[in-house]
This record gives structure tokens, C-alpha cells and sequence, in this order.
């Protein structure tokens, strides 16, 4: 069993992951418009194998449209989807049904049923994903989750019993049943008061030291961005403004950079 992911519940952000330089996923001149409104029109990125990459933007730059752009959740309008060196955008439902197995999807609303208990909660994809499972080792897998977000004890209770906070741990033990390869955060932080938030920030490096994962994190939460970020991409009308380094970006004199980030730590 990995270590308790509240275990390193007080440290902060480690070192840059060391990586191989693989690329895991990489977009080029992505483009996709809801109507006549053009939400990118021409996004390039890659993400590296065993990073954090943070992705930043204002309300309506398509920070969101990007990951579910990745996931197969949306259809784009053009460019190029890679994951794993596949082409997402040739796949057919049977194979983004694959590719989806492989990725954890952390959505800014949680996204728990209602009706059902955290238990059934969790069992839900995982009966789905691993049919070859006993009843014990489901059991376990989910005890196990449960432990690493450190809510082994509400294993009966329903989402609505749940602080906003524990609610994102139950959904980020939800996608870790599944032992993704890829994490996507929406927003994790958003609606959560500090306290809350700086545990979330912590849980998503925990995830990936512990799980290996490689993730896309996307947000407005500046505090939240300094703790997770391997490197950073600000959006701005659809396209790629900056890359970099959370320093880079602190230390940057472009007017729309220093004007984002006042705006973000007020």
C-alpha cells in the first residue's frame, strides 16, 4: 500500500520533478469555438512525463475547454490531441472509452452522486474499469483511497454529510481507484476557504509523488499555483501567451502578466 497521501500534508512544494523529457501529451494549434465564439483558436503545449503543469488564465480564456478538449469530452474544431503519441481526435468511441481509463478527471464541482454513499461512490467506476476484481479487493482498493485522502471513516456516509472540502477528497480518492496515469484538475480550489485549499494543493503533489502521475492543473488560484506548479502556461485570447517557470512569471514585466497576478493575490 503507498503511503498516506496526509502524510505529507505539511510539506510544501518539492524540488521540479525530474523527468525523462517524455512527453505524455502534446497539443499542437488547437482550435475550438462554441458558435461564432472562438475559445482557442491556437493552443501548443506538450505536457512531460511526471510534472505538474499549471495552467492559468482569466474567467472565458478556455482553460476548462482545454482539458475536456483532452479527455474527449468536447470535440475540437481542429488541430491535434496526442496522449501517449495517440490521436485523440482519431478515436473512436470504443478508444476514447480506453484512453478515459488512463486519465483522472478532477471536476470543479466534485461531481459525487448524490444517492449514493461514498462507498458506492467509489465502487461505481471501479466495478466499471477493473471487472476482473473480487468483492475483497474492491473492498481493499477503496479502503485504500480513502486513507490516502485521510477520510477512511466516511466510508457510509452520504456526499451531503460532507464538508466542501471533504467532498474534493472523496472525489480525488474517486479518481484514484483507477490508478490514472494522467490527472486533470479543474478549478480544485475554487469555493474552498484557505485552510481548505492549501491541503488540496498539498494532496495534488502527494498524488503525484506517490502516484507518478502526470497532471494539468488548471486555475485561478494563484497560492495554488505557487504550490503545485512544475511550470506554468498563462492562456490569453485562445493561445499560448506565456511559459514558464513560477518565477519567471513573478518576475515578469509584461503589463498583462503583473496585472493578473495583482489581480489574483487581492
Amino acid at each position: 500500500m503507498k503511503p498516506g497521501l496526509t502524510e505529507s500534508i505539511t510539506e510544501t512544494k518539492p524540488p521540479t520533478v525530474k523527468h525523462s523529457g517524455e512527453t505524455v501529451i502534446e497539443i499542437i494549434g488547437l482550435r475550438k469555438s462554441f458558435g461564432s465564439q472562438m475559445v482557442l483558436s491556437n493552443v501548443t503545449l506538450k505536457l512531460l512525463k511526471g510534472e505538474n503543469l499549471v495552467v492559468l488564465g482569466k474567467s472565458g480564456s478556455g482553460k476548462s475547454v482545454l482539458i475536456k478538449c483532452i479527455a474527449g469530452l468536447l470535440p475540437s474544431d481542429g488541430g491535434s490531441i496526442k496522449v501517449f503519441g495517440n490521436d485523440v481526435l482519431a478515436f473512436n468511441a470504443k478508444e476514447l472509452g480506453e484512453l478515459r481509463q488512463k486519465i483522472g478527471f478532477l471536476f470543479q464541482s466534485g461531481a459525487l452522486y448524490d444517492s449514493m454513499t461514498v462507498k458506492q461512490n467509489l465502487e461505481f467506476p471501479l466495478r466499471r474499469i477493473k471487472k476482473d476484481l473480487s468483492e475483497k479487493q474492491i473492498a481493499d482498493k477503496i479502503n485504500e483511497v480513502l486513507e490516502q485522502v485521510g477520510l477512511a471513516d466516511t466510508l457510509n456516509k452520504m456526499p451531503s454529510q460532507l464538508s466542501g472540502g471533504m467532498r474534493k477528497r472523496i472525489s480525488l480518492a474517486r479518481t484514484l481507484v483507477a490508478d490514472p496515469l494522467i490527472m486533470l484538475y479543474d478549478e480544485p480550489t475554487t469555493g474552498l476557504d484557505p485552510v481548505t485549499s492549501d491541503e488540496i494543493s498539498l494532496l495534488i503533489n502527494a498524488v503525484q509523488k506517490n502516484y507518478k502521475t502526470s497532471s494539468i492543473i488548471i486555475t485561478h488560484d494563484m497560492e495554488c499555483a505557487r504550490q503545485t506548479a512544475d511550470r506554468i502556461i498563462m492562456l490569453m485570447e485562445g493561445e499560448v501567451y506565456k511559459e514558464g517557470s513560477l518565477k519567471d512569471f513573478e518576475h515578469s514585466s509584461d503589463p498583462p502578466i503583473n496585472s493578473f497576478f495583482k489581480h489574483n493575490n487581492t
